[in-house]
Formats: structure tokens, C-alpha cells, sequence
């Protein structure tokens, strides 16, 4: 499956999702393209490789 992207100058781009894994930290990205629509860094939730290092209190059940 490939990603559409928009980088910060304007141009677009087909990207593999663990490229734009890379390209959201480089912080190159300023859009990609979900199912439900285009997804902006800073304004819409994004996936983070720093998945897992939740420090909160555990709430899910056993």
C-alpha cells in the first residue's frame, strides 16, 4: 500500500507507510492522504514511532 503526501514545498509524492513513518520524524511532510481524507501534521492526529512508550497508569483490562 502506498501513501500520498504533500512535503512542505508543495510537491507530492508516493510513499510506503514506513517511509512516512520516516518522513513525519524528519518533520518533511506537511499532509498525507488517509481513507477519511487528507491528514495535517499539526492539526490532526497523527501515528508517532514513540508508540509504546506510554508512562501513564495502565487502563486497559486483563
Amino acid at each position: 500500500m502506498m501513501i500520498r503526501v504533500m512535503y512542505s514545498d508543495g510537491r507530492f509524492d508516493m510513499v510506503k507507510p514506513g517511509m512516512l513513518d520516516n518522513l513525519l520524524n524528519r518533520q518533511v511532510v506537511t499532509s498525507f492522504k488517509r481513507n477519511t481524507g487528507w491528514a495535517v501534521v499539526g492539526r490532526d492526529a497523527i501515528r508517532s514511532s514513540s508508540r509504546g512508550n506510554y508512562r501513564g497508569m495502565e487502563r486497559r483490562l486483563p
